[in-house]
């Protein structure tokens, strides 16, 4: 039987990487140059993942009786700022957005590994968790896919 603090604590933490995720694509959107679009159809699908994974994460917080968190987080804030910086002074080109990106995805696995990591999650969370985990692993090998025929 899993702790309610430790799981909607590590939900809450998972609903603000996915709300930093969503800004991040926005913002890679606002980056895109027209012939980009492509991209954009891609990030506008992940931005709807997302939203999808954080409907389920806030179910189960709230069946918990406990609010969703609505925030990103602040290594999501400075991740963001710090996209923000890069994009001055390298650019909107295809490769720079698609690398932020795969950053971000990286980020967002961590961020799946650690909850995994977490002590006393209840089963129906942790198996929840994974299946997020994995399809999130399935966007960031795109990503990485997309990002590695820039550079070939």
């Amino acid at each position: 039987m899993g702790n309610n603090t430790v799981d909607t604590e590590t939900l809450n933490d998972l609903l603000q990487i996915n709300n930093d995720r969503i800004v991040g694509y926005e913002k890679a959107i606002e980056e895109l140059q027209p012939e980009d679009s492509d991209l954009k159809t891609l990030f506008v699908r992940m931005i709807g993942e997302s939203h999808k994974l954080k409907l389920a994460l806030a179910t189960e917080v709230q069946a918990f009786g406990k609010d969703a968190d609505t925030g990103t987080t602040n290594s999501g804030k400075l991740y963001r700022a710090w996209m923000d910086v890069k994009a001055v002074f390298t650019g909107h080109d295809r490769k720079t957005i698609l690398d932020n990106c795969e950053n971000g995805e990286d980020a967002a696995q961590r961020a799946y590994k650690a909850a995994l990591e977490e002590e006393g999650l209840s089963a129906n969370i942790r198996t929840m968790i994974t299946e997020q985990k994995a399809l999130l692993k399935t966007s960031h090998d795109e990503i990485k896919a997309l990002r590695d025929l820039q550079a070939s």
